[in-house]
């Protein structure tokens, strides 16, 4: 009896997160976990330093994303089970500081209200299955290449942060442009010559299938860029701090402009982009780690999208912009992350990181970058099975591809390849594949463009 009760006996990990029926372990989920962490680290220090130009408070800022990401990442993980961690996002965050408070003059509080709002309609539109409608209705050639256009941005934003690839524009005369758009940096030396060691030995360690291989090569290359003064220490090599009052900036709200006609754009702007790089990010790395289930549908995808509205409800409430799932997540599931323990680790470490900023600041761009160009190498791979014989699937799917990384935004991307997707089946006579979803969406898009103009 007792041998049985041995042999049936399920550990709590495994009844929370079916690891075996996902064919993994802990020890792979955590490892992923923590490679999803040092990926993302950056929006502890990038997101503060952005939306303090607007006055808000520094150190506020920073305990305010860090714990609108445990918050969020610990609702994919328990609730959805899937591998993705959230925070504060890039893009949303500019738009907030520079648009809606420095450009349209309205107050920090006045803007965060409007996040606020943003996250409320999110649960309606979730709550409704809305939002899953809209992921489940994307056709299956513009979800395999969300996948290779999310590969491409990626490893773009790690050769672009580490200083590899810069920009070739510059200012002559009478002010005009001239040059090329992007440029080879100075790959002599500092973090660019760091970048591309880290690339080696990275990639030397995938060769070798050496297991945490993307979390051992940021770690590796890291302490290799303390000798090359890329890697700073902290002051007096001090790791440990309490984190700073939330005070400053919690529960900051402004309602007397929220229905003015900008405000309202403002907000529309925020669900569209928030929406759509969250929906590329899920069904993207889900295309590529095998999750899309038989019809090419996100397992779970209400589940996700609701931790995506909670996160953003709950980070307006804290004082910080819109929260939104990471296209970082993939190297986590690049490690092997295939559910919510995965993102339950990547949670624990900005737990940690709350108390041990100094530690996890000090690793530079270029000890990431060397991940992100690798997950971007395994991020391409769905591209083998779209159709380019079909120029009604191909140049839908080449625009999405190309556009994510040339406009620096996954939800450009999703635009112009529904768009063009949508166009070319109507007039080529196959309406058919054309769904009253799809036809709806492609109309936001439109309308999206044209608020914008």
């Amino acid at each position: 009896m007792e041998n049985s009760k041995s042999t049936n006996y399920v550990s709590p990990l495994e009844k929370q997160f079916k690891l075996r029926e996902n064919g993994t372990t802990a020890k792979r989920e955590i490892m992923a976990g923590i490679t999803t962490f040092m990926t993302m680290a950056y929006i502890l220090v990038v997101n503060p330093n952005i939306l303090s130009a607007t006055g808000m408070n520094l150190g506020a800022l920073f305990t305010a994303t860090a714990l609108s990401a445990i918050v969020a990442t610990i609702v994919m993980g328990l609730y959805a089970n899937l591998p993705y961690a959230l925070a504060p996002g890039m893009g949303p965050n500019a738009f907030f500081a520079f648009t809606v408070v420095l450009g349209m003059n309205y107050s920090w509080q006045t803007a965060l209200t409007v996040v606020f709002l943003e996250g409320i309609l999110f649960l309606i539109l979730t709550f409704f299955n809305v939002r899953e409608a809209v992921v489940n209705a994307l056709p299956m050639t513009v979800k395999k290449a969300m996948s290779a256009g999310i590969g491409l941005f990626i490893a773009f934003l790690g050769l672009y942060n580490s200083g590899i690839v810069t920009t070739g524009m510059f200012h002559v005369g009478d002010g005009l442009l001239d040059g090329v758009p992007l440029a080879i940096g100075n790959i002599s030396s500092g973090s660019p010559l760091l970048a591309i060691l880290g690339i080696m030995i990275t990639g030397l360690l995938m060769a070798k299938k050496v297991k945490g291989a993307l979390l051992i090569g940021i770690l590796i290359t890291t302490v290799i860029g303390i000798p090359m003064g890329v890697t700073q220490l902290p002051e007096g090599l001090k790791f440990l701090s309490a984190p700073p009052s939330l005070s400053p900036i919690f529960f900051q709200f402004d309602f007397s402009n929220i229905f003015s006609l900008d405000l309202l754009v403002v907000l529309f702007i925020f669900l569209f982009v928030d929406m759509f790089n969250t929906v590329g990010t899920l069904v993207g790395v889900a295309a590529k780690a095998d999750m899309l289930d038989e019809e090419g549908n996100v397992p779970k995808a209400k589940e996700a999208l609701f931790a995506d509205a909670v996160g953003t409800t709950f980070g307006a409430v804290l004082g910080t912009s819109t929260v939104t799932t990471y296209v970082e997540s993939a190297a986590g599931v690049a490690a092997g992350g295939r559910t919510g323990l995965t993102a339950l680790s990547t949670a624990g470490m900005f737990i940690l990181a709350l108390f041990l900023s100094p530690l996890f600041i000090m690793i530079p761009s270029a000890a990431t970058a060397p991940a992100l160009v690798i997950v971007g190498l395994f991020m391409m791979s769905p591209i083998k099975e779209i159709n380019f014989e079909d120029y009604t699937e191909a140049i839908p799917a080449f625009l999405t591809i190309v556009l994510m990384p040339l406009t620096y935004s996954i939800s450009e991307g999703i635009v112009f390849g529904m768009i063009s997707y949508v166009v070319l089946k109507l007039f080529s006579g196959k309406k058919k594949e054309v769904s009253p979803i799809m036809l709806i969406t492609v109309l936001l898009f439109v309308i999206k463009i044209l608020v914008e103009k």
